[in-house]
């Protein structure tokens, strides 16, 4: 049996970052599309002008409301790209079959990922002074009004997001990663609505994840306890660390009985 796979990719991030595991499944014969959020990827908007939640979702959002009424798909989502995954599952929830979260925020509101988010390694910095030092930052509506879009420097990078990475991929991913969009990330304006329950919902944990800690993945499995929980031998990008087991969990999500 085939099945249609919709990966949404985390900050800074694009379509781009699921080619291995792409490349897998169309092997296979299931249908991949990689959507482009807005400001990342392909997609020509400005992160600085990207000032709701609402529109750096609309892509993936147009792209379900495209699907005809009787196509379901497999949601897939990774890092904060959880998020951009809820939504649209609250929005189709009878196109949605399974929602894959890959070391993503799940959790049904920013509220609650707030109160989550104990990071490790630098992220545990008390000072939001501090923090902000890991990343470039642009002030798009003015030096005297809060940060448009940030970027983690890339003396970060492989330490928090590609530290069991090939080289080559990490290299890659530097030179693509685009700025993200800070206003997005605030407070979207959903919440868990009727009938998403009735959706499987797996989370795949990697177990050498540097930028989610292990406190903040178990507060989020207390907060909204997902249907299965998977682990794999990688960092925070199992797309580049381990491809080819993120492959056999995604099809092992499909098999196993909700």
């Amino acid at each position: 049996m085939s099945y249609h796979f919709v990966f949404v990719h985390g900050a800074s991030h694009g379509g781009w970052c699921w080619f291995k595991v792409r490349s897998l499944l169309e092997n296979k014969g299931h249908k991949v599309s990689c959507v482009d959020l807005a400001g990342a990827g392909i997609n020509p908007s400005d992160a600085n002008t990207i000032l709701t939640f609402d529109a750096y979702n609309k892509p993936l959002i147009d792209f379900m409301s495209a699907l005809s009424e009787d196509e379901k798909v497999i949601l897939v989502g990774h890092s904060f790209g959880g998020m951009n995954v809820t939504d649209a599952m609250n929005k189709f929830v009878n196109k949605v079959v399974v929602a894959i979260y890959v070391n993503a925020a799940m959790l049904p509101s920013f509220g609650e990922l707030a109160a989550s988010l104990p990071f490790q390694g630098p992220h545990k910095q008390a000072n939001w002074s501090d923090f902000l030092e890991m990343y470039e930052i642009w002030f798009g509506l003015g030096p005297d009004k809060p940060p448009t879009s940030i970027l983690l420097k890339k003396e970060y990078q492989r330490q928090l997001l590609y530290n069991l990475s090939p080289v080559e991929d990490s290299t890659l991913a530097a030179m693509l990663l685009r700025p993200m969009p800070v206003m997005a990330q605030g407070i979207p304006n959903f919440g868990v609505g009727d009938g998403v329950d009735k959706v499987k919902r797996v989370c795949i944990r990697g177990t050498s994840d540097t930028f989610f800690s292990d406190a903040s993945f178990e507060s989020q499995i207390k907060m909204w306890p997902p249907t299965e929980i998977f682990t794999v031998e990688s960092d925070h990008c199992p797309f580049f660390s381990a491809p080819t087991q993120l492959f056999h969990l995604l099809l092992r999500a499909m098999i196993d009985p909700f």
